[in-house]
């Protein structure tokens, strides 16, 4: 095996995992076992490289316990960011800023452990190094729980949460029958415009369960009468009603329907409104209108960063996505991501491979609308087919004194 020739840096950013720093260790393990020189992690993403924050890896991650308590540390180890860098023609002081630190570092590969943004910073930076002639080699890597992003079959930290939605939904059904009295129960879960974790909570119909009575995605329309009209016919046949309902879903007029509460005020870098509280709307409005004990869940950031509960199948992939982007880059690609391509589902195999950036930034993959009953308040069986696999096994933590066992950086801790 061949020697990498120079430095390696690598980030992570957006919303972090379960399985996030699998991905990290997959890049540090193989860029080391290639014999980088040095592997340096950018603290905070592109935004902490710019104020000049990284740190050398091998300081910190030092023994073969180290990787395994890394990949199963939740969260992003190095720190996250949201940042988006300008337009090339409009900010060409920040890209010499950030290539100035690379040269500095001699740096020749740079990875990025994200989702549809973090992949439209891959594609800035590769186009820039290309026009000013450098040979420093860009890659992305794939990561987020909405499994949103284009080209590829899933995203790694899908599984893990749609394991734990899975999960979390069964027990919450189970908790609705304790008392002998009639009630409604609201899960909102995350997913932004895409309602693949939303479907994740069919999973929990199986033959011990009979699953939520409902799910609601972003993909079709939310109707608020007829959703109200259908737990009111939900309530008057059943004892406890639950019903999945994505923080993304809209009304026909555009509005989130947690708009339609509290106003929403934080938006970030990219332009995404902060969503939350459909959940707390819809309860309260069945409280009021239908007259029952109502609760709203939202399962917020515990979708991801559920470690104790992780897909062995979703860590697995994690970490080979990690070490395909360093053998990709070494053996000269620049500019593209890794994807995951199935194989087949029984025996579910899957395999890397490389994608196009510019063909995946800022481009959301939706659940196809065949993959959604005529309704539009459930998953097909096609669905629940193309996530199973993705949540098999599980890696149990590292404990200690009866807890997980992390790994972090003291700057980020």
């Amino acid at each position: 095996m061949a020697d990498l020739k120079g430095n390696v840096i690598v980030g992570q950013s957006g919303g972090p995992t379960a399985v996030i720093n699998s991905s990290l260790a997959g890049v540090y393990k193989t860029a080391k076992d290639r014999g980088a020189k040095k592997v340096y992690g950018m603290v905070h993403g592109i935004q902490g490289l710019l104020q000049g924050r990284y740190v050398d890896l091998s300081e910190h991650i030092k023994t073969d316990l180290d990787i395994e308590l890394l990949k199963r540390t939740p969260s992003a180890y190095l720190g996250s960011c949201r940042f988006k860098l300008p337009d090339i023609s409009e900010g060409r002081e920040t890209y010499d800023a950030i290539f100035e630190i690379l040269a500095k570092l001699e740096i020749e590969y740079f990875f990025y452990i994200g989702g549809n943004d973090s992949m439209d910073t891959i594609k800035k930076l590769s186009d820039y190094s290309l026009l000013n002639g450098s040979n420093i080699r860009f890659m992305g890597v794939p990561k987020t729980i909405d499994n949103d992003l284009a080209a590829t079959d899933h995203t790694p930290g899908f599984g893990s949460a749609a394991k734990y939605i899975g999960a979390i939904t069964k027990e919450v059904i189970r908790d609705g029958l304790v008392y002998d009295q009639q009630n409604v129960t609201i899960l909102e879960i995350m997913g932004r415009n895409a309602g693949w974790l939303t479907g994740a909570a069919a999973l929990a119909k199986c033959e011990d369960c009979v699953g939520p009575d409902m799910i609601f995605m972003p993909e079709v329309t939310f109707d608020v009468d007829a959703f109200m009209n259908k737990v009111a016919n939900l309530h008057e046949k059943k004892k406890s009603v639950v019903v999945a309902v994505s923080e993304g879903v809209k009304i026909a007029d555009g509005r989130y329907v947690c708009e339609l509460t509290d106003g929403i005020e934080f938006v970030d870098a990219f332009g995404h409104k902060q969503l939350t509280g459909t959940a707390r709307f819809l309860a309260e409005k069945i409280n009021r209108e239908v007259g029952c004990k109502t609760r709203a869940i939202e399962f917020n950031s515990l979708q991801r960063c559920a470690s104790h509960i992780v897909s062995r199948v979703d860590i697995t992939e994690a970490y080979q996505v990690g070490g395909a982007a360093v053998k990709e880059a070494f053996e000269g690609e620049t500019g593209k991501m890794i994807i995951l391509k199935r194989v087949s589902d029984d025996p579910y195999i899957c395999v890397t491979d490389i994608y196009d950036v510019h063909k995946v930034a800022n481009i959301e993959k939706k659940v196809p609308r065949e993959w959604i009953n005529e309704a539009g308040d459930y998953v097909t069986d096609k669905f629940v087919s193309y996530v199973k696999p993705l949540i098999q096994a599980e890696l149990t933590p590292i404990m200690t004194d009866g807890l997980p066992r992390h790994l972090y950086y003291t700057d980020v801790k």
